[in-house]
């Protein structure tokens, strides 16, 4: 099934009544529901929204990643459930005590995965990309020689333009690209909360102040998506300084976009799912790969 991503943006009281989502516009009275469990996204975007606590425990236990934006529209912070397999203590253990070895092959993997990414993703624009897929398959373990960096410099000047440099403090399209990435950020969080994962411990990030460094190592091959779904808004807004619901709503489609694996196809969202679960594999000695999706060109 695949999960809804709610996106309100007005004044409104939420709360939860016979497992449906309450949305009361206080000025009119008028109220609508959702079932809450299709919903795998909620995003709060405006200051004046009131939420229960009941309704709050509903969501976590339904697994639905809860984004809260700040001031200026921007997704600022996220509640999600950290109980939410019946063998988490388990994974937990499995999850602590991983090889560096392990670290650094799970590393290898997601960087070539990403590069082979953003390759296809040039191909399929009728962009140079073969030199770019050169540096994946020469991708070392734990990425010593720094393939993904080298690849980036290509990927970026070709995607967008020559002059064009991905900075997070930079001009549009930078400011769509932060938008997309922070909401993969939750939407991969979400997926290994699921899988009993801990968002905190990743495989190559580490920052202590960073909660969700498991997170940006496994959103890494999943952001050509972001950037596919980005070049297409970008190209009709090329100006928007300022991110409006219709551009919101338009990068909010990545997450229901088809991902190929060798054998099926999923949407993104659910994609995430089959990835973190073949991560949890290979911390308990069950698997040996990260089960990555394939752009396809």
């Amino acid at each position: 099934m695949i999960k809804r991503t709610l996106v309100i943006s007005s004044p409104c009281k939420l709360h939860i009544r016979y497992g449906q989502l309450q949305v009361l516009n206080p000025e009119s009275g008028e109220t609508t529901s959702v079932p809450v469990e299709d919903l795998g996204y909620l995003i709060l975007d405006n200051r004046q929204i009131s939420i229960t606590q009941a309704l709050l425990e509903e969501l976590t236990s339904n697994n639905t990643a809860v984004i809260f934006c700040d001031s200026r529209h921007h997704p600022s912070s996220m509640l999600l459930n950290l109980d939410s397999n019946h063998i988490q203590s388990e994974i937990f253990k499995n999850q602590i005590e991983a090889s560096l070895p392990l670290k650094k092959n799970l590393w290898k993997q997601t960087i070539y995965a990403k590069i082979r990414n953003q390759a296809m993703l040039l191909k399929s624009r009728e962009l140079p990309w073969k030199d770019v897929m050169g540096h994946a398959k020469n991708v070392k373990s734990g990425d010593t020689d720094n393939r993904e960096g080298l690849a980036a410099r290509l990927y970026w000047s070709r995607l967008f333009s020559a002059g064009f440099r991905r900075d997070r403090e930079g001009p549009a399209p930078n400011n769509m690209l932060n938008y997309g990435y922070i909401v993969l950020r939750a939407a991969v969080a979400r997926a290994l909360t699921g899988s009993g994962l801990l968002p905190t411990l990743g495989i190559h990030h580490k920052n202590r102040y960073n909660a969700f460094c498991l997170a940006d190592d496994i959103m890494e091959p999943y952001r050509p998506y972001v950037d596919d779904t980005v070049i297409d808004i970008y190209n009709d807004n090329p100006d928007a300084e300022e991110l409006d619901q219709y551009i919101k709503q338009r990068i909010l489609q990545f997450l229901t976009m088809d991902t190929q694996f060798e054998q099926i196809v999923r949407p993104l969202s659910s994609g995430l799912s089959h990835t973190t679960a073949s991560l949890a594999r290979c911390f308990s000695g069950e698997g040996r790969r990260i089960e990555y999706p394939m752009f396809e060109a």
